[in-house]
């Protein structure tokens, strides 16, 4: 059984094992979406928050084109492009060194000069990046290309161009900016603006030999999710220096500060919700960041060099296999409070280990994938092997019930010292006995004789069950019981006399269910019952134990129901039972005799039932039928 056991909690951690890395394998591609995913993302959201705020570099700025800037100029979308040059000059008279406009120019101005003038003043900026689309559309019949640039009056030899795609993942919270991207129009490789930004400031070529993994850039080879940057965000919206656009273009900013852009990267580009660029991120999931900041947080990671790295495949379905074996260890821990405590601290450790390595290292570690696998590989074979403890206690149980009641057998279960059950106690011992029981078998097949005293016996212990007895021994037709052991009643006494007497009625159901079944058996019981001091506990050999008692008083009890015989009565009780059941029972002084093991003679008591019961419930004397079958050997 211990080896069948132990196979199949190998069996379920392999397969919990084999699941988790067939989803964190699926979780790589682009158009499948996994519960292990989506939980994995949150898990690094969280240890970014953790984390906390770090102050970017002071060489990021933002002009807001916010709300305020809207209500002050009463402009609408998009703004004239005259408007938008007057804000590129006051950068300009700032010292900016990069100036970078998140709006795209593809489409000319309404008025012309516009243009001219907008063109003008980024003309005379230290360096400019304005974004770019490229355009590919693809069917089953045909596939065009293209790109959208700005106006060509905006295209001089120095202005950079970037694409400005800002990626949502799965879960639809911006992450990651798009790299690069290939155009087919003319076979070349678009970085993103936010490099371009970087680059011009820096002072450095742009980047090169990109793929999904990686891209060259300022010396460095720079790691990528699937062509992604992972955003190292610095914080949630307004953790970067923000002017909004109207104060700007007033000059009440320079005059405030008027380092406010010098030898900075100024950011110009939406704030305001109405123009919905606007992204959720692991800062700010309810309160969503302006596109221009994330792109802020990218060129802050791009500069300093601070790349997020995502474990490789390959690293995290090893860790998870590890994180199998460790369950595998765990689980084999007998004390299931004791694998619960170190499982958790095992989680826990983990979980320490991705957040410090993440800190430390900018490194993501996979977390619930392999923390799914460590809980669901201990808690699943841990249910497993309490819920077959539990079905083969009890089995166990059920089995033991058939000799021994149902206390004892939970006592047994629940004692650590059995030895303690051995004692002296004041108890009710109940002997009772099928008259002509004998002689009745000798008339009957073996099969008849089965058929009459299982259902007998089934019917007796149920009587005694109910009372709270337990079940000595069956001896034949014999039944020993007693009550106050193993579960103390102080009312022992009333107990047994209270069963003696329902055993009877349950005779009487049993002689109808025999008439019914075409087996016109009619029995008669014999009945003594003693309370007193007996031993009570365990007896027997390391073989073979028994639950049982001995002493004075229950040989007593076993000649009150011989004496059943010799004064044709039913029930006959001790005088130590009397005194404790005669305030609800009737009783009659049957004879003071010398009984086998006494010096002195005892009282024995006629039991005639509860008082001013109808003569219907009161105990009659055995009729003449039952007399002759007692046989002179009984």
């Amino acid at each position: 059984m211990f080896t069948s056991q132990r196979s199949l909690r190998i069996i379920l951690i392999v397969s919990i094992a084999i699941l988790l890395m067939a989803l964190e394998f699926a979780s790589n591609f682009p158009n499948v979406s996994t519960p292990i995913e989506r939980l994995e993302l949150g898990a690094r959201d969280t240890m970014m928050r953790i984390r906390g705020v770090r102050k970017p570099a002071d060489n990021i700025v933002i002009v807001a084109i916010d709300d305020a800037s809207f209500s002050w100029t009463g402009y609408q979308w998009p703004w004239p492009r005259t408007y938008l040059a007057q804000i590129v000059d006051t950068v300009n008279k700032g010292g900016a060194r990069v100036v970078a406009l998140d709006i795209f120019l593809s489409e000319p101005d309404k008025d012309p000069a516009g243009d001219v003038a907008l063109a003008k003043a980024l003309s005379e900026s230290n360096a400019v990046v304005l974004d770019m689309e490229v355009l590919q559309q693809s069917s089953s019949v045909s596939k065009t290309a293209g790109l959208s640039l700005p106006q060509p009056v905006y295209r001089k030899a120095d202005v950079g161009l970037g694409i400005a795609s800002i990626f949502q993942d799965k879960d639809a919270i911006t992450r990651s900016i798009q790299a690069f991207q290939y155009s087919d129009y003319d076979q070349k490789y678009y970085y993103n603006w936010a490099f371009e930004a970087a680059r011009l400031y820096l002072g450095v070529p742009e980047p090169s030999n990109p793929s999904d993994a990686t891209l060259n850039f300022n010396g460095h080879q720079i790691p990528l999710h699937a062509g992604k940057l992972l955003v190292n965000f610095a914080g949630p919206a307004k953790t970067f220096p923000t002017y909004s656009a109207s104060q700007v273009a007033l000059g009440d900013i320079l005059e405030q500060d008027s380092n406010a852009f010098k030898d900075k990267i100024v950011l110009i580009g939406a704030t305001t919700v109405t123009l919905h660029d606007v992204y959720p991120t692991p800062f700010s999931a309810q309160v969503s960041t302006p596109g221009v900041e994330v792109v802020a947080s990218a060129i802050n990671t791009i500069i300093n060099g601070e790349y997020l790295r995502d474990t490789p495949p390959w690293a995290s379905l090893l860790i998870i296999i590890a994180m199998a074996f460790l369950a595998a260890f765990v689980s084999r821990i007998q004390r299931p409070s004791l694998t619960l405590a170190v499982m958790a601290i095992c989680m826990v450790a983990y979980a320490v280990l991705s957040y410090l390595t993440f800190s430390a290292q900018r490194l993501y570690l996979p977390n619930v994938g392999p923390q799914l696998m460590l809980f669901l590989g201990v808690i699943l074979p841990t249910l497993e092997q309490a819920v077959s403890q539990e079905l083969e206690k009890r089995r166990v149980r059920n089995l033991f019930t058939r000799f021994i009641s149902p206390e004892m057998v939970d006592q047994l279960i629940a004692t650590q010292d059995i030895t303690s059950l051995n004692k002296r106690a004041n108890l009710s011992i109940l002997f009772s006995d099928i008259r002509g029981f004998t002689t009745l078998s000798e008339k009957l097949p073996p099969d008849e004789v089965v058929a009459l005293l299982n259902p007998y016996l089934e019917a007796m212990t149920r009587v005694i069950d109910k009372y709270g007895g337990t079940v000595d021994k069956y001896e034949g037709d014999a039944i020993i019981a007693f009550f106050g052991e193993p579960v103390v009643h102080e009312d022992h006494a009333l107990r047994a006399v209270r069963t003696a007497v329902e055993m009877r009625k349950a005779l009487a159901t049993l002689h109808q269910r025999w008439e019914k079944e075409g087996r016109p058996y009619h029995v008669e019981i014999g009945i003594g019952i003693n309370t007193g001091d007996v031993f009570v506990g365990l007896l027997g050999s390391a073989q073979r134990i028994n639950y049982t008692v001995i002493g004075d008083t229950a040989n007593l009890a076993s000649r009150l129901q011989d004496l059943t015989k010799t004064y044709q009565w039913p029930i006959l009780i001790s005088e130590s039972t009397y005194n404790q059941v005669r305030d609800e029972f009737d009783v009659e002084l049957a004879d003071k005799v010398n009984v086998k093991g006494k010096t002195e003679a005892i009282n024995v008591y006629k039991l005639m039932g509860r008082k001013n019961a109808p003569k219907s419930e009161r105990i009659q004397p055995w009729d003449a039928q039952t007399i002759s079958q007692i046989a002179p050997q009984e």
